[in-house]
């Protein structure tokens, strides 16, 4: 074994090691997934899910079962979904390649079909022409005729296969893409969405005379309530607040499951005050629902949430929009969450209780 070969083998057993040492002091559980998760971390392969994981331990402590099932399938699993897109692509092109080909094909069985018509024109244009002859460069017509129209019919067949495999294609393209931009536990958007189009309102808002808006809204004290419950119903909590906020808030919003127990509410085109009184609509909502056991109709109780809500200034970036709205939720859950603070707030007083 050559020497890089050691190097190399001594090197993932290094990256095991420490990734089995984090997973121990940070994790609820060791499965697959959580490996997965926490070598990739100490491989750096993926700058931005070490970001989201240094977010959560930061916040939290610890990730949960649920924190490893949203990163793995943000950050891990997406690349299934990427190489799938890719396939699709290729698929696409070499579709596209067959039938230029068969275009080809036709555009020369056409021109030699000229050529021939010239042909039989300049021969019928001749002075020595007998009967025989006549019928000689009829038939000979006929059969090239023939010919031009069975390669005409093929084409157009071949055409009509292609553009029904284009089309399910397509639909199969589409359908990725848009599953690698959705959360697969709550059907909303995922983080690599929710910062698309934050940008994308930060980049519009500049133009619009009414301001946009933006709501961060965490689950109060959702890792003891997964601790308690073990986090299948950990999981019914975050459905139930994503089914409360697709009743709430209207259809050209976009609702985002950016963290673990985080979401986002982008409002376009809507300032602070009618953003308050969105986010206002799905806290008392929350509030207003009762969590049942499904495997033993047990009442859990109440689920509140804390909410913090930034619109658009002048100069804003993306990260400026979501610290402002991030530091609005933390002074709500400081100030006794199950609670709604906005961005009118002074900065530093925000920055005190966050």
């Amino acid at each position: 074994m050559s020497e890089g070969s050691h190097n190399d083998r001594d090197r993932t057993f290094a990256l095991c090691q420490r990734a089995n040492d984090l997973m121990r002091d940070y994790g609820s559980s060791a499965t697959p997934r959580a490996y997965t998760v926490w070598y990739t971390y100490v491989s750096g392969a993926q700058p931005l899910m070490n970001d989201a994981i240094k977010r959560l331990t930061a916040q939290n402590g610890c990730l949960c079962d649920s924190d490893i099932d949203s990163l793995y399938d943000t950050y891990i699993d997406g690349r299934r979904l990427s190489m799938a897109a890719e396939k699709m692509s290729a698929s696409v092109l070499a579709e596209i390649e067959s039938i230029t080909e068969m275009i080809d094909l036709s555009l020369g069985s056409t021109a030699q079909y000229g050529e021939s018509l010239r042909a039989f024109s300049h021969d019928l244009a001749g002075a020595a022409l007998n009967r025989v002859r006549i019928r000689e460069i009829v038939a000979s017509l006929v059969t090239t005729t023939r010919e031009v129209a069975a390669n005409n019919r093929t084409l157009e067949a071949r055409m009509r296969e292609s553009r029904s495999e284009i089309e399910t294609l397509r639909e199969t393209l589409e359908a990725t893409r848009i599953e690698s931009l959705t959360d697969p536990l709550t059907g909303l958007s995922n983080r690599k969405h929710f910062e698309e189009m934050l940008a994308k309102t930060v980049e519009t808002a500049a133009s619009r005379p009414v301001t946009s808006s933006l709501i961060v809204l965490d689950i109060d004290f959702f890792k003891r309530f997964n601790d308690l419950y073990g986090h299948l119903t950990g999981d019914q909590v975050l459905r139930l607040v994503a089914i409360v906020m697709r009743e709430q808030v209207r259809v050209n919003a976009n609702l985002s499951r950016f963290g673990g127990e985080e979401f986002g509410i982008l409002l376009p085109d809507t300032d602070l005050d009618a953003a308050r009184a969105v986010a206002e609509a799905v806290r008392t909502s929350v509030m207003g629902r009762e969590l049942v056991k499904r495997s033993t109709g047990e009442s859990l109780g109440k689920v509140t949430v804390s909410l913090g809500i930034a619109a658009y200034r002048a100069g804003d970036t993306p990260v400026s929009l979501l610290e402002r709205a991030d530091l609005c939720m933390f002074a709500a859950k400081r100030g006794g969450r199950n609670r709604c603070v906005d961005d009118r707030t002074p900065i530093s007083d925000l920055s005190r209780v966050a």
